[in-house]
């Protein structure tokens, strides 16, 4: 579990963002960071870790949760790597983010888990 600073005492579980990304349509095995300082009413980037968090770990949704630390804290959980030109889905530009890595890839197609 990874503490949001942000988030009034949530926890981000990785398992459930790693089981949200592997669900994405169309499949990708990464999420964008989409950090945004708008209320989630306006957040553009809905397939965002950002807008993920929001919607997923606590009670402030009008707040950025996916600060440098959350991303720090999931990448050192070996589940995720960060990277740096990874393509929007929202946007089409290439922003940061976060792979699964390796670990991860590599147990997708057994049935026991990470």
């Amino acid at each position: 579990m990874v503490d949001l600073p942000h988030g009034g005492g949530a926890q981000i579980n990785e398992l459930e963002l790693v089981d949200f990304i592997r669900a994405s349509r169309p499949p990708c095995n990464y999420i964008i960071g989409g950090g945004s300082k708008v209320v989630l009413a306006k957040h553009r980037k809905k397939h965002s870790l950002d807008y993920w968090l929001r919607q997923h770990c606590g009670s402030y949704q009008d707040t950025m949760q996916a600060v440098p630390s959350v991303i720090k804290a999931l990448v050192a959980t070996g589940f995720f790597v960060a990277e740096d030109k990874l393509l929007c889905p929202d946007s089409h530009r290439l922003c940061k983010g976060l792979r699964l890595s390796e670990k991860v890839l590599a147990q997708i197609n057994r049935p026991e888990r990470i």
